[in-house]
């Protein structure tokens, strides 16, 4: 991993499996690494399928002031304080400097409600479902279901046919100008979006406020809809998942498998990147 790690570095991480346990959801284990990333002024960026109301209160219990994804990459969230300037292109909103890259979610409601006719029964979507329901299908507590339920961009589903009817499904919502992923849980129908794309925006900017020609960036992912987002880090780590193996990437160089589950993992990768940074540097 000699692969010049730059001074400026940049780590963007997945929640759920992740930065978090997939079954507790706890972040236990890297607490004491977060704190230690802040003091050295490393930012980590949470890129998530999540939505901005969760985001924020997770932030609070990491003790996080940096920018953060959403949505799967569909807009990002920059604290007032997090830059000098205004990022560009950036909308000024509810305490946030914000750039979007999707349609709003009232847009794939409504052609979810197309391809319902074809599929009844065969998906459950996440604006049908009660809190409870919620609750029930993500094992979150009620407070928690309440913030996922509030999405901005996109529409996760629950889907509960054959394997080649959701093919059938994707390819159609695709001809619709859907580009769905599938995530941990969910299916998510949202646009052109991805965890890569905001990510590189974002570094962009970064380089731009730092007025660094270069940074390396990290990232964390556990799932498929993190793909892109390892696909297009300086350092690719993927983190071992009790459930499934681990993701498919392309790219073969810069790619880190972790020995162990969630945070515990996150901790495994990241301390030993971060003291070679500081080493380099």
């Amino acid at each position: 991993m000699s692969a010049a790690i730059n001074k400026h570095l940049i780590i963007y991480s997945d929640l759920d499996g992740t930065l978090l346990d997939h079954y507790s959801y706890s972040f236990e284990p890297v607490i004491q690494t977060l704190s230690d990333l802040k003091a050295k002024n490393i930012p980590v960026i949470l890129n998530t399928s999540k939505t901005a109301a969760e985001v924020k209160e997770i932030h609070k219990k990491l003790n996080l002031d940096t920018p953060f994804i959403i949505e799967n990459g569909a807009a990002v969230y920059v604290p007032k304080n997090a830059f000098k300037t205004k990022p560009k292109s950036a909308v000024w909103q509810d305490g946030y400097w914000v750039k979007t890259f999707a349609p709003k979610r009232s847009h794939w409601k409504g052609l979810l409600s197309k391809l319902s006719r074809d599929y009844a029964g065969e998906f459950e979507a996440f604006s049908d479902m009660s809190i409870n329901r919620i609750c029930e299908v993500t094992d979150l507590p009620e407070a928690d279901a309440r913030l996922a339920s509030k999405r901005l961009f996109g529409e996760p589903l629950l889907w509960k046919g054959s394997d080649a009817r959701q093919g059938e499904f994707i390819k159609k919502a695709e001809t619709l100008g859907a580009k769905p992923l599938r995530g941990g849980r969910f299916l998510h129908i949202s646009g052109d979006t991805n965890k890569g794309k905001a990510m590189e925006w974002l570094s962009e900017e970064y380089k731009r406020q730092w007025q660094a020609s270069k940074v390396t960036t990290i990232a964390l992912g556990d799932g498929n809809n993190d793909v892109a987002m390892l696909e297009a880090a300086d350092i690719a780590v993927r983190i071992l998942s009790p459930v499934h193996p681990p993701v498919q990437l392309q790219r073969t160089d810069g790619v880190i498998t972790t020995s162990k589950h969630g945070p515990e993992g996150w901790r495994e990768a990241i301390e030993p990147l971060v003291a070679q940074s500081t080493t380099n540097h």
